[in-house]
């Protein structure tokens, strides 16, 4: 039976195509080289032609490899592992991350084209529509430090109906990832405390890039343009440090960092799932020691330019830069009201009362709150608002045991207070107690009693 008459259209018109060319190269029309040029294949393959011709006619030019399954095809042990792996362990996973555990966890090793046809070929995923027009790219900045990502994710990061909000901050250079961690709501004091963070751990960078949330801009009306003259409490850190904050104006500017919440969406849940992960507190232990770190192995890439951006910066200083400030004027009994909440000042030997004058309470990270008039702190106080007492014992440096309380001078306080995330060094103020302080009578030089000192301390709260 002639093979032409089995074959398909498609068979038959390139088997037609083989014969009118080796026709003409057979009567020495066209050389064996210019027909194999014709075709399309390679001078071996035209000369293996040449042989089955002369050796079994036209039906040797047949394509051999039909009905022969391929050395390529996967087994259908295999096909089956893959798709209830899938099915009973990560059904919530993308097709990428998928084929990922599959490679590193279950070692099987298959293409991830392959991966992506059988689980559409199932049902078990959707195809995915056509992408709509790309936008321009924008190059990143070419060395880390120049410019940094922040923003915040509403998510249901534990695959229940509880929603938290994921802040992160990585590097337009690189796409590290400086700063992740889940809170119950994205706000002022948790955006300061990541920011700090990374100050600390990294330096301070030249500029924010940020969406137009109420905590980093203020925007008169919705969707118009950021006032740049009038600064929230983020932008008054950030413009104290000398940083630029850049605001966008659409989740497409804001590509890279919407892009990483993406990943993050399609990957941290699962991975809390299968540790077993139900709570904040634990997501965020296992970010901080594993998965940022595997996280930036695998998506970071190296900088265009070496060095840094990145300058230092004193870790005192942060301590009242990242504070929510509020200026108020002090009431004829030296106090001063906020939140609902009347603050008793403290007695100076600056000043006896700041009775008229405009001071600033400054609310810390940790809780605790300053109240300063210039260059000094006329009170400080827990986080309950019960009063932190004067240590009476300085070492050579004028600090006493929480740091300088009167004078701040140029020496900004810092307090042993810190955000619990940060890795604040030990004080090298000692606990034992200390000696009464001396004082001049009369021109002799005595020891003052410790009962002058607690009777010459101002009340607490009112």
């Amino acid at each position: 039976m002639n093979p032409i008459k089995q074959s398909s259209a498609a068979e038959v018109e390139r088997m037609m195509k083989l014969q009118d060319v080796l026709l003409k190269a057979m009567a020495k029309k066209i050389t064996w080289w210019q027909a194999a040029e014709i075709i399309g294949v390679s001078d071996r393959t035209m000369r293996r032609w040449r042989e089955r011709l002369e050796e079994h006619g036209y039906s040797g030019l047949a394509d051999r490899r039909k009905g022969r399954p391929s050395d390529r095809q996967v087994p259908l042990e295999t096909v089956e592992q893959v798709l209830k792996l899938y099915q009973e362990t990560y059904h919530d996973f993308n097709i990428r991350h998928f084929h990922e555990k599959l490679r590193e966890v279950h070692g099987i090793e298959l293409s991830y084209t392959w991966v992506q046809k059988a689980l559409q070929g199932a049902g078990l995923v959707a195809r995915r529509g056509r992408r709509g027009k790309h936008r321009r790219r924008r190059e990143p900045r070419p060395m880390t430090g120049m410019l940094l990502h922040i923003d915040g994710s509403k998510h249901r990061w534990f695959c229940d109906e509880r929603w938290y909000d994921l802040i992160v901050i990585l590097d337009d250079a690189t796409k590290e990832i400086y700063y992740a961690q889940l809170v119950e709501e994205e706000s002022t004091l948790t955006v300061m405390a990541a920011l700090r963070e990374v100050i600390e751990r990294k330096g301070v960078f030249c500029a924010l890039y940020s969406d137009r949330g109420s905590h980093f801009f203020v925007t008169p009306k919705a969707g118009e343009k950021v006032d740049k003259h009038r600064l929230t409490q983020v932008g008054r850190a950030m413009k104290e440090l000398g940083v630029q904050m850049i605001p966008a104006y659409s989740p497409q500017a804001r590509g890279r960092g919407e892009r990483s919440f993406g990943t993050w969406q399609g990957r941290l849940p699962q991975e809390l799932r299968l540790a077993g992960v139900t709570t904040g507190e634990e997501a965020n232990r296992v970010l901080r020691e594993r998965y940022i770190a595997e996280f930036n192995a695998r998506f970071t890439v190296p900088a265009q330019e070496k060095g840094t951006a990145f300058r230092r910066s004193s870790r005192s200083g942060l301590n009242w830069v990242f504070t929510v400030q509020t200026e108020r004027v002090v009431d004829k009994d030296n106090t001063v009201a906020i939140a609902e909440r009347r603050w008793q000042l403290e007695k100076s030997r600056f000043r006896h009362s700041l009775a008229g004058t405009t001071v600033t309470i400054h609310q810390h990270l940790d809780g605790t709150v300053s109240i300063r008039f210039g260059p000094h702190v006329g009170g400080r106080y827990t986080a309950d608002g019960t009063p932190i007492q004067r240590s009476e014992g300085k070492d050579k440096e004028g600090r006493g045991k929480d740091g300088p309380v009167e004078v701040v001078e140029n020496r900004p306080a810092v307090s042993h207070h810190s955000h619990r995330l940060l890795e604040i060094p030990p004080s090298r103020d000692s606990h034992f107690p200390t000696a009464p302080k001396a004082i001049h009578v009369n021109g002799l030089k005595t020891r003052k009693p410790p009962s002058a000192s607690r009777r010459g301390s101002s009340g607490g709260i009112h």
